[in-house]
């Protein structure tokens, strides 16, 4: 017989558990990755930002429209990250999802947000781990 605690039986607290873990390293797995494969200087003024400015226009608006979407719903999944008891790596996921949407003063955004000491410390030793250079910044 299951033991009840306010409705909770020890199946699915250890579901809830098993679900923080995973969800847990599959956005740390996601934004290290992504952290360790930007360019050193990508938050440098005069890092180039064109998207696919080579390809076939609509190929290039389908790219963007597909980048745009998938840098919102990081915005969101970061945003609700931030929320505390909530597992993953809410600032550095929206900085993602940032880095992706095209908006007037995204720059900025991002630059106000990985110039915070804690995060750039964050970033810079994670990719000292996977023996990449520092992020520079202007």
């Amino acid at each position: 017989m299951p033991i009840f605690v306010f409705g909770l039986t020890l199946r699915s607290v250890l579901f809830g558990v098993l679900l923080f873990v995973i969800t847990f390293a599959v956005s740390l797995g996601i934004v290290s990755f992504i952290l360790v494969k930007i360019p050193p200087t990508y938050f440098q003024k005069d890092h180039s930002r064109e998207f696919w400015a080579d390809r076939n226009p609509a190929i290039r608006f389908l790219g963007v429209l597909a980048k745009n979407i998938l840098g919102i719903l990081l915005v969101a999944l970061g945003i609700v990250m931030s929320i505390p008891g909530v597992p993953g790596q809410g600032i550095l996921t929206i900085l993602l999802g940032i880095m992706l949407l095209d908006f007037p003063g995204r720059r900025k955004l991002e630059y106000k947000l990985v110039s915070r000491p804690t995060v750039l410390r964050t970033i810079n030793k994670l990719r000292h781990r996977f023996g990449k250079p520092e992020l520079v910044l202007d």
